[in-house]
């Protein structure tokens, strides 16, 4: 109490303009340190290596291919960019086109050590993709019946039942698919795995599957924000490479998304499991696995935007995007963790990107590689990191 005391009568014998101006610096200095430790703790992707910008397919006579360059809609889309801020024409609303689409619909799946369970996800992905997507006009009306409607692209200058006009394209863009397997730095035989697979779909369709290895593990994040860099379809999901999400209800994540597209043709469909909640999946989940769960879902709805925060299940390893969608999201992605998928939603917001939740069919999988405890308290770290970067412009579009 003496302390406290001569503290209160030292602070009333100092001169009111000089405390003032001692409790201003004070706040100053304060606010100048947090944002260098911002700086210093927001993750700063690395660019890709050389080597991590190719891939390696089956060629027709069952060989594995020599490295091949991946094509990357990024690069264009940086050039024209670069070009319009040296005219200074650029700015957030600015519109620039990304490359035109060779297939319908890509498929990026992020492998990290996942020899077990890789074969079994491309085995249900696959069958899928060659149902609905191979050989048909898959653009045009890609869920009715099988998804298979016989006439060719003739008509895709027209406009649209959402009243955008695509631009014209021939028929590849409307058809057909490819599959990116991104190995995250894994040290088993993922990639030997895929490439195997690749083999079985036989002289026609094993180079519709691509491998890229990345040189060391780079979290989920990072490897699917590397390859959606590379996709080449009208339309791209990442799928987990554990095969948890009903792959056939991608279906539906596509049916929402054309619903949803604004003038500009952008969308954003994402698979959610909120309706699982109380179901015997998550019921039988741990205590502490559910208690975490709901945490995560509290501090989501404090520190993320309205639209962001209305999403029940933003986790959820099924999310699927329209092309002209990209160009507003993946060159801005910063986490590489488990939190992307947030990042992720919350760009989307701020470019006016529309979102659909849709709920997807979805099971436990055993052999999951997240630590209940330790990741989520990465996650919440992640969140408020990823919050205070983008609201403190450490982090910013231009």
């Amino acid at each position: 109490m003496d302390l406290i005391r001569r503290t209160i009568a030292i602070c009333q014998s100092v001169p009111l303009p000089l405390l003032v101006l001692f409790l201003l610096t004070t706040l100053v200095g304060v606010v100048v340190l947090s944002y260098l430790a911002l700086f210093i703790v927001a993750p700063i992707p690395r660019a890709p290596l050389s080597h991590e910008r190719t891939f390696r397919c089956i060629e027709p006579d069952g060989m594995i291919s020599d490295a091949k360059r991946l094509p990357c809609w990024q690069d264009m889309y940086n050039t024209h960019k670069r070009t319009a801020q040296r005219n200074g024409d650029f700015s957030n609303s600015t519109r620039i086109d990304v490359e035109e689409a060779e297939v319908f619909m890509s498929l990026v799946v992020p492998a990290y050590n996942e020899e077990e369970r890789l074969g079994i996800m491309l085995t249900e992905a696959v069958e899928y993709l060659q149902r609905e997507y191979e050989g048909t006009e898959a653009g045009m009306n890609p869920l009715q019946g099988n998804g298979v409607v016989k006439q060719r692209a003739k008509d895709m200058k027209e406009r649209g039942a959402n009243g955008h006009t695509h631009a014209p394209s021939s028929s590849s863009s409307s058809e057909g698919w490819e599959i990116l397997i991104v190995s995250d730095g894994s040290t088993d035989k993922t990639v030997q795995t895929a490439l195997q697979f690749a083999r079985g779909l036989g002289a026609k369709r094993c180079a519709s599957i691509r491998v890229v290895s990345l040189q060391e593990n780079r979290g989920k994040g990072g490897a699917v924000t590397h390859g959606m860099r590379h996709v080449r379809g009208k339309y791209a999901i990442f799928a987990d490479a554990d095969g948890a999400s009903k792959f056939e209800d991608l279906g539906k994540l596509l049916r929402a998304c054309k619903q949803i597209e604004d003038k500009e043709g952008r969308g954003v469909a994402v698979g959610s499991r909120a309706h699982l909640v109380g179901s015997e999946a998550v019921v039988k989940r741990s205590f502490l696995r559910n208690l975490l769960m709901h945490s995560f879902h509290f501090l989501l709805r404090i520190l993320t935007p309205p639209a962001t925060a209305a999403i029940r299940d933003t986790q959820c390893g099924f999310k699927l995007f329209s092309r002209p969608s990209l160009p507003y999201i993946i060159p801005y992605m910063h986490s590489e963790g488990w939190i992307f998928d947030v990042e992720m939603l919350m760009l989307a917001e701020s470019a006016g990107i529309p979102v659909a939740e849709v709920p997807i069919g979805w099971k436990e999988v055993k052999g999951s590689k997240l630590n209940v405890l330790w990741d989520s308290l990465g996650m919440a770290w992640g969140l408020a990191v990823l919050r205070a970067a983008w609201g403190c412009g450490v982090y910013r579009r231009s």
